[in-house]
């Protein structure tokens, strides 16, 4: 039945006709159409492929067309059925179809590039599509371009996949059904699927992916890479009916057809929809279009689309006769590249040779051929559609050349247009293509001489100006009479570089070699001249070497550094430091101070450190510090290359401006004022410089060096020994953290470093040494001073710091070490308080860390004169270990008894104590022994009674022993002298319910032993802790037990 077109009115698209219809004729019957096609009712598929067109018919036979439509080769692919779905890739052709006597679908594998003298390709593979007991038609299915993958949809809503298919083609076995088993990846009855395809890998996404469109959404499945195994997502809650679901011309989104628009749907989520109302039958691609087929419908003069209007107005018996509306889209420009009607229905699309072939449901064969793109782009140049001509030429990859003439058709008719203006923005796309000459004749009239300059300005920036331009551009500024736009472009017009403007890292350069002007004027003499060109062009390293090495000017020097900003001066610094602190050590130390501590711009009048800064003597190699800065170099700024400038606004100045205004915004001078500075907005997040890569500067002035590392330390971080900071710290947070945290170790290390040598130095006064130790204890005792724990241990120690050596091993949990640090003081008699110390350190730590007890004991039995100073303290360390329990007594004496140090009658007391308690235990365990064997006696005579049948059992008891009344017949007896009521126990009681619960509890304690017996590495460890206890525990759970040694030996 015919579908009614829809009327709705929708957002009008650009139609054109791009293509041209031509009917395709039998090579042997002009007459009429191909022969093996003019049956369409006996075509059951069609596909396109590498060799030519597949088509299948409706007995199971398969025929490969070449261009006119001639059969290559035909052979029967399924006996007795048909074929339903084909799909080829790198000549492997994919056929699903029916056979009489078969239930389910066959899937088989042919080889096209292995054909038979009869032209019948190999069967590779063949094998049943039966995903569940009950069959299900086949939908569609979707076939990699490498031929890993095929996925199958069946009308029941489940996919299959067919994963490594190539390995199994290609593997060489011989067996027909040496197919990988196929996985179902979605299942949803309710949802029929109606479309498959396969997202194919990318650079940017690697992964490969399977759309799956159902008749209610579109999901997502991954089939390879990363996370692939998962659950289908879905990716656009929009459906599609069958056939109207196609993968893009790329292999990345899915295209979606519905009545109301045009869906795409990417990996993740929904992509872009475009309008385009009306009903829609099938969705096809060719090339980089989409071709949407419609339903049948009866054409009216009242449709919606000006194509159906247009053919009932050229046949007037159209009335009574159903149409097919063919439309060829191109969304990437967003227009209709065809649109046209056929009688009698459309029957299959076709897109084979750079051509759309469409087959009619009466058997003609039509092909729509693509125009040339000259014809294409001069029937937009008629309509003025230039932008669509640009979009067009980047789609279909056309030279530079060619885009660049369609610049300048746009600039022409933008210039016949009178909009100067837009034109001038075109030819300026066409730099390198056109002739600078035919744009130059256009704007030589006085009213456009401003464009023209415009044009002159980009050819000499991009570096494809002659002499006759730039003096054709200097007329230019005469005529106009802008004498500072002419002294502009002498001394700062710029163009880029052309052997490095493809690369990326374009720079400027001067219409004449700047670096030869300054090299002259240096060698000349010309300080002041070359200086001023280094400084106009921002020559910032040049100008600083003519300061510092040939006019030693180091107070400009340093006033430019901070005119520069941080992030230029940042890199000179770095090279020129060490000279200017040796002329300006106090200003130059406030520079780096602001430099590694400022966010904002560097004040131009810089102040005087606050604490005082004396000049020290170049000395010693005493900077160890130093190789922090070969751990971590900084890259210095080249010569010939130009350093960023703070100074400059992030946007450059329009093409459309002056070249003297354009060049200020560019490059401008050092001089100018602090409100310009100031205009720049400051980041959220800053890179400060990292303070390391000046620390080799500081070499010959160590006070210098502890000053700027204080400073920076307090302002950038709000850190100081002296105390906490009054104020905020300055800036903004880092925009590296855990390059921040490097530097902050990096200065704390250093000052450490500083300070201990200071305290170590003969030249130094008493006082200043004191500080100096004061200085350095205090920044180890601060906890949230970042120290590197190991870097400071090896300072104190190299140093002989012992105070903070202590203080470092016990923040770092040593305190065995602490102890043996005073032991061995103790033993070479370099400290007369060590054994103090060790016993001071023992009281401190010994509570927590009880395994330092028996270090003491030893050290204090180690010599008898120790041993005589320390009595007292010998029985305090034993009562500890005694009440601790801390070491065996054996131990104990064996450590006492090693030497003769340790006499019988000092510890006499203690033995005597250990030995009374030891006796105690014995008794009490003998004992214990003898009243466990009295109750195993007692507990085997009666089980010995109970199990001896020539002595009846005589029961006495005559009440019952749960509701305490006189007992009566019928009662029950039990073993246990327990007896009860018939009628107070349950029905299925076969046990005394007062001694059930005590028997389970001893059933539930024997469970326990049994399983806990088997776990041999619970039972090693409790060995390793407690030792023969852990043994005797396992003798006493049956661990060891005869029975269960013999079953793990067996």
């Amino acid at each position: 039945m015919a579908v009614q077109a829809s009327t709705a009115s929708a957002p009008a698209w650009h139609q054109f006709t791009f293509f041209d219809v031509a009917p395709v004729r039998d090579a042997h019957d002009l007459a009429g159409s191909p022969h093996i096609l003019r049956s369409p009712t006996d075509v059951s598929a069609v596909a396109s492929s590498a060799l030519g067109v597949l088509v299948a018919d409706t007995h199971g036979s398969v025929h490969l067309l070449d261009r006119e439509f001639e059969a290559r080769a035909s052979w029967v692919a399924h006996v007795g059925g048909r074929v339903t779905h084909m799909a080829e890739r790198r000549g492997v052709l994919v056929t699903l179809g029916e056979e009489d006597g078969v239930r389910y679908p066959l899937l088989k594998i042919w080889s096209l590039d292995r054909m038979d003298k009869n032209g019948v390709p190999a069967l590779v593979r063949s094998t049943k599509v039966q995903p569940s007991n009950r069959p299900h038609p086949i939908s569609c299915i979707a076939l990699s371009e490498t031929l890993s993958f095929l996925a199958i949809g069946l009308g029941d809503g489940t996919v299959l996949l067919y994963r490594h298919l190539d390995q199994s083609v290609f593997s060489g076995s011989t067996s027909l059904t040496a197919l990988p088993k196929p996985r179902v990846v979605h299942e949803a009855p309710t949802e029929p699927v109606t479309g498959l395809g396969f997202r194919e890998p990318a650079p940017d996404a690697p992964a490969l992916h399977l759309f799956i469109a159902t008749t209610g959404r579109v999901l997502t499945y991954q089939v390879s890479g990363k996370g692939a195994g998962g659950a289908a997502a879905e990716a656009m809650d929009v459906g599609a009916g069958l056939g109207c679901a196609v993968m893009d011309w790329r292999a990345r989104n899915m295209v979606v057809a519905r009545d109301e628009a045009i869906y795409v749907c990417g990996a993740e989520a929904r992509g872009p929809s475009f309008a385009y109302e009306g009903p829609k039958l099938s969705v096809h691609t060719h090339l980089n279009y989409l071709v949407i087929v419609s339903p049948p419908f009866i054409p009216s003069a009242t449709s919606a689309f000006p194509t159906v209007r247009n053919f009932v107005a050229r046949n007037v018996s159209a009335g009574s006769a159903d149409i097919t509306k063919v439309a060829v889209f191109d969304l990437e420009n967003k227009f209709v590249a065809y649109s046209g009607t056929f009688q009698e229905g459309v029957r299959e699309v076709i897109s084979q040779w750079d051509q759309i072939y469409i087959l009619s449901n009466d058997g003609k064969l039509q092909s729509l051929q693509e125009k040339p793109t000259s014809a294409k782009l001069d029937m937009l140049y008629r309509r003025s559609f230039f932008p669509l001509a640009l979009g067009m030429a980047r789609t279909q990859n056309m030279s530079e050349s060619s885009v660049a003439d369609i610049h300048r058709q746009y600039g022409d008719h933008l210039y016949t247009k009178g909009e100067y203006d837009s034109a001038m923005q075109q030819y300026l796309q066409t730099i390198g293509h056109v002739q600078p000459s035919y744009v130059i004749r256009k704007f030589l009239d006085a009213q456009r001489i401003h464009n023209l300059v415009t044009y002159l300005q980009e050819l000499h920036s991009l570096g494809v100006a002659n002499s006759d331009h730039t003096t054709l551009l200097l007329n230019t500024y005469t005529k106009l009479k802008d004498v500072a736009r002419l002294d502009s472009f002498i001394k700062t017009e710029s163009r880029r570089s052309a052997g490095e403007a493809g690369s990326g890292s374009a720079k400027d350069e001067l219409p004449f070699d700047l670096d030869t002007a300054i090299r002259v004027c240096r060698q000349a003499g010309y300080f002041e001249h070359a200086s001023y060109l280094a400084k106009r062009w921002e020559r910032h390293e040049d100008y600083l070497r003519i300061q510092i090495e040939d006019a030693g000017n180091f107070k400009d020097a340093l006033a430019y550094l901070r005119r520069l900003g941080s992030e230029a001066a940042e890199h000179s610094l770095a090279r020129y430091g060490r000279a200017m602190l040796q002329s300006l050590p106090d200003e130059t130390t406030q520079l780096l101070i602001d430099i590694c501590t400022s966010t904002g711009p560097l004040t131009f009048d810089p102040e005087l450190p606050t604490s005082p800064i004396k000049q020290a003597n170049t000395g010693a190699s005493y900077l160890s510090y130093l190789a922090l800065n070969r751990a971590a170099p900084t890259p210095t700024t080249p010569i010939d290359a130009p350093a960023p400038s703070s100074a400059k606004p992030a946007d450059q100045a329009s093409r459309h401006g002056s070249t003297h205004e354009g060049s200020r915004a560019s490059t401008p001078p050092p001089t100018s004022t602090v409100s310009v500075l100031t205009a720049k907005p400051r980041p959220a997040a800053v890179k400060r410089p990292s303070p390391r890569q000046y620390f080799a500067n500081f070499v010959g002035h160590r006070d210098h060096l502890v000053t700027f590392l204080e400073v920076v330390a307090l302002r950038r971080w709000g850190q100081s020994l002296d105390g906490p900071a009054d104020g905020p710290v300055e800036g903004e947070p880092p925009a590296d953290d855990e390059a921040e945290q490097r530097d902050q170790a990096a200065v704390w290390n250093t000052l450490l470093e500083l300070y201990l040598t200071q305290a170590e130095s003969a030249a130094a006064p008493v006082q200043v040494k004191a500080r100096a130790r004061e200085k350095a204890l205090k920044l180890l005792k601060d906890g949230s001073i970042p120290v590197d724990s190991t870097h400071a241990l090896i300072l104190c120690s190299t140093r002989g710091f012992t105070p903070g050596l202590v203080l470092l091993w016990e923040r770092l949990g040593m305190y065995e070490d602490v102890l043996r640090f005073w032991m061995e003081r103790d033993k070479t008699g370099g400290d007369a308080d060590a054994a103090k110390e060790v016993m001071r350190c023992l009281e401190r730590y010994g509570e927590e860390h009880p395994h330092l007890y028996p270090l003491v004991l030893r050290f204090l039995t180690s010599s008898p004169e120790l041993m005589s100073r320390h009595q007292d303290d010998l029985a305090k360390v034993l009562k500890v270990i005694d009440e601790e329990s801390i070491m065996p007594p054996l131990a104990v004496v064996q450590v006492l008894s090693r030497n003769g140090v340790t006499s019988v009658g000092l510890v006499k007391e203690w033995l005597l104590s250990r030995i009374r308690e030891a006796r105690e235990e014995i008794q009490t365990d003998q004992q214990l022994i003898s009243s466990y064997r009295l109750e195993s006696e007692a507990k085997l005579k009666q089980v010995e009674d109970l199990s001896d049948p020539d002595h009846p059992r005589v029961f006495h008891v005559t009440q019952c022993s749960t509701c305490g009344g006189q007992l009566d017949l019928p009662s029950v007896h039990f073993m246990c002298n327990h007896s009860y009521h018939q009628r107070c126990l349950g029905e299925h009681d076969t046990e005394c319910p007062q001694c059930a619960r005590a028997h389970g509890i001893i059933r539930e304690i024997r469970r326990n032993n049994e399983q806990l017996a088997d776990q041999h590495d619970v039972f090693l460890s409790d060995v390793r802790e407690n030792g023969f206890s852990a043994v005797a525990a396992g003798f006493s759970r049956g661990v060891l037990n005869e029975h269960r040694l013999g079953t793990s030996t067996a």
